[in-house]
């Protein structure tokens, strides 16, 4: 159900860039993301800090693409959005007790996640601070190189789906490594 929350103002900003343009388009993803935001904070009791500097992001390149009346600040938006997170995930490797990667699968119950070691925590953490530095120079070889139509379904939907595949394969991934060290245990 959360996931509806972060969806449904892109599905919105798709379908007003589809019938209208992008300014109307902006505006709407500026204003629904906020209530995404509010709605998630009632349900859950706690604040979603990926989906709020995500909210954050979308309102100030919002703002900037209005006010200039440019849309390239809300192409630029995601790939400044992707590229601040991986900048954390790279800062995290030195800065807190765990790397970044490392907590996001902690939120993931019933995974022993003690069984990975701290090397292949950093590993992963790089991992992620590649694919995050990589979905920013995707997003703007689409903005730059597509129709603002094939960005908006790219942004919407191929980022995505990029992200989807990503966490299915790290999830994988980690699942082996903790099945194949219960197999050696058991042996």
């Amino acid at each position: 159900m959360n996931m509806l929350f972060e969806f449904f103002p892109l599905l919105l900003f798709f379908g007003t860039l589809i019938l209208k343009d992008i300014y109307a388009a902006v505006l709407v993803l500026m204003i629904t993301m906020p209530i995404g935001l509010l709605v998630k904070r009632v349900r859950t009791g706690s604040l979603d800090k990926m989906y709020m500097w995500s909210t954050v992001f979308a309102v100030f390149f919002g703002a900037l693409t209005l006010y200039f009346r440019n849309p390239y600040f809300t192409y630029w938006k995601p790939t400044a959005f992707y590229w601040a997170v991986a900048i954390a995930f790279l800062a995290s490797t030195w800065m807190g007790e765990k790397p970044l990667a490392q907590r996001f699968f902690g939120l993931v119950e019933g995974l022993n996640l003690e069984k990975m070691a701290p090397t292949q925590w950093r590993r992963l953490n790089l991992i992620w601070v590649l694919f995050f530095a990589f979905a920013g120079v995707l997003n703007l070889y689409v903005a730059y190189n597509y129709s603002e139509k094939t960005w908006a379904t790219f942004k919407v939907f191929g980022l995505m789906g990029l992200m989807f595949v990503f966490i299915l394969g790290q999830t994988l991934w980690i699942a082996k490594i903790i099945g194949f060290e219960d197999e050696e245990a058991e042996g």
